[in-house]
């Protein structure tokens, strides 16, 4: 085996250790709003508090899922009284999809859960550590095509 392949095959094996705690941190974030929503639905959610009314088209392909599933997922947010659809006015034929007070509420109250839990993780690495992950971390984000966020809400998304 080359040199090469053990390296990007000890790569793979950190990220992917890295990602099943992560998705831990984020499915216990949920708590006491799991009843209300869905990971993915929480996902479409925080797109929103980023980046505001958006036309549910835009927040398919943020999500990276199919126009239908979109739909899907803001029907029962919408229900939930989390997010307000409604025509465009420009475009009859478009959807514009925006957080209700209560859908921010939801999306600050699990975003402070996940920071402070990933916040005493990263508080155990030494400083050399810390700058070491964070070049780790925007490498591979940028290398995934995440887009650097500068405005950087306090709870951790970009502002719109």
């Amino acid at each position: 085996m080359s040199e090469r392949h053990d390296d990007l095959s000890a790569a793979v094996s950190a990220v992917l250790t890295g990602t099943r705690l992560l998705v831990g941190i984020a499915a216990r974030s949920l708590g006491t709003v799991a009843d209300r929503v869905t990971l993915p639905q929480f996902r479409m959610l925080v797109v929103l508090a980023g980046h505001g009314e958006t036309k549910l088209v835009t927040l398919a392909v943020m999500l990276g899922v199919n126009s239908s599933t979109a739909l899907r997922m803001a029907d029962r947010l919408a229900a939930a009284e989390l997010i307000v659809r409604e025509v465009n006015p420009h475009n009859r034929r478009e959807s514009l999809i925006r957080l209700t007070d209560e859908g921010r509420r939801i999306v600050e109250e699990v975003s402070v859960r996940r920071r402070a839990e990933i916040g005493a993780i990263v508080a155990r690495l030494s400083p050399g550590q810390r700058r070491a992950l964070v070049e780790a971390m925007t490498a591979f984000t940028e290398a995934g095509g995440e887009p650097q966020e500068t405005a950087m809400h306090p709870l951790g998304w970009p502002d719109a």
